[in-house]
């Protein structure tokens, strides 16, 4: 009795799988075909939607890391013109020495004039990059 129980399930198994090399009806494979295309599909539009995503990440990133230069470039370029400034000061009031009395004075007050200005300049410049 065994051996019977066994024999038709190994028949039955062997029926099952030579039953699913055949063809399917038209119907079933465009149905089929129909169903792997909006699988397909919502797939696509899933994966168009994530990339998106990390495009509109990647772009807000990219932006704020080109504003985060420019600040720093501007704060760079505010600190090389203050230091060209002072410099330039520092040559001015030297070649005040030589003179004396108004002259002196008055070269030493346009060379703090220029001084006031060149950081005022560099002070705008740096504003518009912040």
């Amino acid at each position: 009795m065994r051996s019977i129980l066994m024999c038709s399930a190994l028949l039955a198994t062997v029926l099952t799988v030579a039953g699913c090399n055949q063809a399917s009806s038209p119907a079933a494979v465009q149905d089929e075909v129909a169903k792997a295309h909006q699988s397909a599909n919502e797939q696509n539009a899933k994966a168009d939607q994530q990339e998106a995503k990390v495009d509109a990440k990647a772009d807000a990133t990219a932006s704020e890391a080109d504003q985060k230069a420019d600040q720093k470039m501007a704060g760079a370029a505010y600190d090389t013109a203050v230091t060209e400034a002072e410099g330039n000061h520092k040559i001015a009031t030297a070649r005040c020495e030589a003179m004396s009395g108004d002259a002196q004075k008055a070269c030493k007050d346009k060379a703090d004039a220029d001084l006031a200005s060149a950081k005022a300049n560099a002070k705008v410049e740096r504003a518009k990059h912040e």
